[in-house]
């Protein structure tokens, strides 16, 4: 089985590129002897920069789909592509018109295409004029182009989206003209976002870059990505790549449009970061943040709470440096009885012969219990005075990690504000 991934480079590779892409990576892998090409469908000149041939390739790499040819050039191709327009002119195939070439299409009759997802597909002669295969300054037109390629290549099976089915036709016709078969055809279904429209960037992240950039983590997301029109069963919906290599068949895509639904995705990436050993998604997160002074333990206690990468910094910042107090926070809990309950908290915390979170619960616990309050009207100012926010991984194991002094530090700033501001007010 020989495969393409054929994208063209006006942009970044968008969530149906990568589908596109992760498809026939999983047959290709999944197949002895199995081939992925990469082509770059670079014809298109003014929009085909090496910058997004760049991204591109950048993407397939985060996402950890490799190839086993190229990446090649189409625009490189030329000199094969005009060979075979001039013999077809000369065999009477296609005939120069304007300056253009176009080529002949039978006045009737049918082009029947096989395509794995959809069944035989017949294309009535009729409804498809002579069309331009070759600009009158001799260069190629993309349907020619394509033909050609996937013929030089053996290129047995042609995995792409529904938007390309119309193309499929013109494309069989070259291809009878070249006088070789056409290759097995198989066409996704469009995906749409979770409103029922075509998707697009009101629905989200709409490129692998964003996804990279919102702190998804690149397993979750072939994970997801597979499951857009493609099912093992009626039920399982969590895969290792290498189920999916072994599972994957065309026969089980859907011929219907497939929902991509963020949400969705941010719930199982969540599930990816909690199964990670700390010091992995530590790792990560040190990546993903161009920062080597992210502390483990702070991440294994941020971790039950991470959906993705990117919600690490807002939730457990203070964890690596102290944070701005947000003033929203510092308003709603550090009112009448905080001072008093951070007072009692810090002389209860400073008696401590050793930080350690099961003796902080008891100690806190103890203060709740002295003053008779329920264990917010405690553990809430503390949880302002040491990370700014009103939320933040567990107070006992927060203050564990920041350890004694700098535990103690921030809650006698804290204090040291609420006095300058008038006690307890």
């Amino acid at each position: 089985m020989r495969l393409r991934f054929a994208p063209s480079p006006t942009g970044a590779l968008h969530i149906g590129g990568a589908r596109t892409a992760l498809y026939n990576w999983l047959l290709a892998r999944g197949s002895t002897g199995g081939i992925l090409i990469l082509r770059i469908e670079d014809t298109d000149r003014e929009r085909s920069t090496p910058e997004n041939v760049e991204q591109i390739l950048d993407a397939l790499t985060w996402l950890e789909l490799d190839w086993d040819e190229g990446p090649l050039s189409q625009a490189e191709r030329g000199s094969r592509h005009r060979e075979e327009i001039a013999r077809m002119v000369a065999e009477g195939h296609a005939y120069p018109d304007e300056g253009a070439v176009r080529l002949r299409v039978p006045d009737e009759g049918a082009t029947t295409v096989s395509d794995a997802i959809r069944g035989e597909i017949t294309f009535q002669h009729a409804d498809i004029d002579d069309f331009v295969i070759a600009r009158s300054d001799g260069s190629p037109l993309y349907n020619l182009a394509v033909a050609v390629d996937d013929r030089d290549m053996g290129v047995t099976h042609v995995v792409r989206g529904d938007d390309h089915l119309s193309n499929t036709p013109r494309q069989a016709l070259v291809f009878k003209a070249l006088g070789a078969a056409p290759p097995t055809y198989a066409h996704l279904p469009l995906l749409h976002g979770p409103d029922g429209k075509k998707l697009s960037k009101r629905h989200g992240a709409a490129s692998v870059q964003e996804l990279r950039e919102r702190g998804y983590l690149p397993e979750a997301v072939r994970n997801y990505v597979a499951l857009l029109g493609w099912g093992a069963d009626a039920t399982t919906t969590f895969f290792t790549t290498r189920e999916l290599i072994e599972r994957f068949s065309l026969e089980r895509v859907s011929r219907s449009p497939a929902v991509f639904d963020e949400v969705k995705l941010r719930w199982m990436n969540g599930r990816y970061v909690r199964e990670l050993a700390p010091a992995e998604l530590t790792e990560r997160l040190r990546r993903f943040l161009g920062r080597d002074d992210i502390p483990e333990p702070a991440v294994a206690i941020a971790q039950e709470k991470m959906q993705t990468l990117a919600d690490f910094w807002p939730l457990a910042a203070f964890l690596v440096e102290p944070q701005a107090t947000d003033d929203v926070a510092w308003a709603k809990v550090m009112g009448d009885g905080a001072s008093e309950a951070l007072g009692r908290s810090r002389e209860a915390l400073a008696r401590l012969d050793r930080f350690e979170e099961a003796g902080l619960e008891a100690a806190l616990r103890g203060v709740v219990e002295a003053l008779d309050v329920k264990p917010k009207a405690v553990f809430q100012p503390i949880r302002v005075a040491v990370s700014g926010r009103t939320i933040s991984p567990g107070i006992f194991e927060s203050l564990t990690v920041l350890g004694r002094d700098e535990s103690l530090g921030r809650i006698d700033a804290a204090l040291e504000r609420l006095r300058t501001a008038g006690g307890s007010t």
